[in-house]
């Protein structure tokens, strides 16, 4: 077992990792980009990727505080279910209107991966590959789609 500060520090070092393997990599647009911290340009899209000791997750995150505007984009995305599975290839979960960690009303369209630990460095290659392929089927994906949420700032 980790102290706090262990886990945290071994949190760090897997994030600083994943970025430098991934810094080469650029965009679907040909541009530099941070992938750890992805920006979508919109304020209540967020792409996340968290692992703990059990599992990996990669997700599209619809913050809008707003239930029914927060819907609105959950919908959005539904239309656009066939180009996420093309880019991706893969069926991933949709969540209308669920809880995130911090008791927060999100809606989450996402995939895991399980028996893999942050904290075993032996996982860490798999952790990768895990997340850098649909990072960038993501963006792939973000860079052909993105235009359709513009009227729903």
């Amino acid at each position: 077992m980790y102290s706090k500060q262990e886990a945290a520090q071994l949190r760090q070092a897997f994030w600083t990792t994943f970025g430098q393997y991934m810094s080469p990599v650029v965009s679907a647009e040909g541009e530099k980009i941070n992938w750890v911290n992805y920006k979508t340009g919109e304020k209540n899209i967020q792409f996340r990727m968290a692992a703990d000791n059990k599992k990996a997750t990669i997700s599209i995150d619809l913050t809008h505080k707003d239930r029914d505007i927060q819907q609105l984009y959950f919908e959005q995305f539904g239309e656009l279910k066939k180009f996420l599975r093309d880019a991706t290839g893969e069926e991933w979960t949709w969540q209308l209107h669920a809880l995130d960690e911090f008791g927060k009303n999100i809606s989450r369209i996402f995939v895991e991966k399980g028996g893999v630990s942050i904290f075993q460095k032996s996982d860490w290659p798999e952790l990768i590959s895990f997340f850098k392929q649909r990072i960038i089927a993501l963006d792939e994906f973000w860079s052909q789609v993105k235009y359709s949420f513009e009227g729903l700032r």
